[in-house]
């Protein structure tokens, strides 16, 4: 797995428009011992990383869509705290987009009547369903291949690890002297 240099800069263009942008993401059983999945989400303001959080889930999941779903509330309460800390700062958002490969996950944020798949889920994980509803946020599909979370979780390729550090913002130093 490739890392980023220490002559790699956080680029924050002007001329794009403000926005906050997360993106969720897991890593299925990667505890060697527990068995317990990792949750990684990033946010992007002005299409730039301001955060980035990982934390291995408290239970064991028993499918993808379920650490999916857990990793997407997680998104969301990250989101909704940095919504309320620019808002501190008089900056206003609307709804906040939440990126998500899993499209069995995002129908859970939207109808719980999939009672055989999420009777063992916690109840504390189901906040995000009524923050979806109240207009909070809204979890969209993104492409794998898009999935600018995948840089905190997998080893990837140096093609596909340049890739994502330019979506996220990260440029090498020598591309703006």
């Amino acid at each position: 797995m490739f890392s980023v240099c220490l002559c790699a800069r956080l680029w924050y263009p002007s001329e794009v428009s403000l926005s906050l942008v997360g993106y969720s993401n897991f890593n299925f059983g990667s505890c060697k011992l527990d068995k317990k999945s990792t949750s990684r989400t990033c946010h992007l303001l002005r299409a730039s990383l301001i955060s980035c959080h990982n934390k291995k889930q408290a239970c064991v999941a028993l499918s993808t869509v379920e650490v999916e779903y857990i990793a997407v509330g997680s998104c969301c309460a990250e989101s909704l705290w940095l919504k309320k800390q620019l808002s501190d700062f008089g900056l206003k958002l609307s709804i906040i987009p939440l990126f998500c490969d899993n499209t069995n996950a995002i129908n859970l944020t939207k109808n719980l009547v999939q009672h055989s798949i999420i009777k063992h889920i916690e109840i504390r994980h189901h906040f995000i369903k009524d923050h979806v509803n109240n207009g909070d946020s809204e979890i969209q599909f993104v492409v794998s291949e898009k999935q600018l979370a995948d840089l905190f979780i997998k080893p990837l390729d140096k093609e596909r690890f340049n890739v994502l550090r330019t979506e996220l913002g990260i440029i090498h130093l020598s591309s703006v002297i």
